[in-house]
């Protein structure tokens, strides 16, 4: 596969959240204001780009070499809460508004299935570091672009008429299963 098919097929093709079904707590959760899903998208960039970056190299000059694939997982997890912990020290002391809005979220990004998706994917697939990388923005890109038409579907639905028993998180569902529907038409782009 070449750079440019891996690229387009983690966004659109086999996007993180709507074709994959990873990350579906931010995704609805921070998909309410377009500005706080920039600010998400963002965060969940930097920590699957890093966290990619630091889970490969653990993998391929500790957990083989010295026969400890069997703690992949806590390996893992433990990476990724300290990238999530730096991200959040950094928000809070440079960008108090988007720590704020966040809220909640910001800290469950440790325990985001994408970020872990990401990082066990790229270890399944055995790409080579920069593939591994170019694979963790590109589907963190898909993520972010995701969790952007959501925001602005939802923005859209405040002010339609929605029937009082699907608003809120019903009509979010069904949005995201609309959308999921819409982006299997990429699947078409591969064959």
């Amino acid at each position: 596969m070449s750079v440019f098919e891996l690229f387009i097929s983690a966004i659109f093709v086999n996007n993180i959240v709507l074709a994959q079904y990873l990350g579906n707590c931010p995704y609805l959760g921070c998909s309410r204001d377009k500005g706080v899903a920039v600010g998400m998208g963002s965060a969940v960039i930097f920590v699957i780009f890093m966290a990619t970056l630091c889970t490969w190299l653990m993998q391929r000059y500790v957990l083989v070499p010295f026969e400890l694939g069997y703690l992949q997982t806590i390996v893992f997890i433990l990476v990724i809460a300290g990238l999530v912990q730096f991200v959040e020290m950094f928000l809070k002391k440079a960008i108090p508004p988007l720590y704020s809005a966040l809220g909640i979220f910001l800290p469950l990004i440790t325990t985001n299935c994408a970020v872990m998706g990401v990082t066990i994917l790229v270890q399944r697939e055995e790409y080579d570091l920069t593939t591994s990388l170019l694979y963790a923005v590109a589907s963190s890109l898909g993520f972010m672009l995701a969790l952007i038409l959501m925001a602005g579907i939802r923005e859209r639905l405040d002010t339609c008429r929605v029937p009082k028993a699907l608003m809120g998180t019903p009509i979010a569902l069904i949005m995201a299963g609309l959308m999921s529907l819409a982006f299997m038409a990429f699947k078409g782009m591969t064959s």
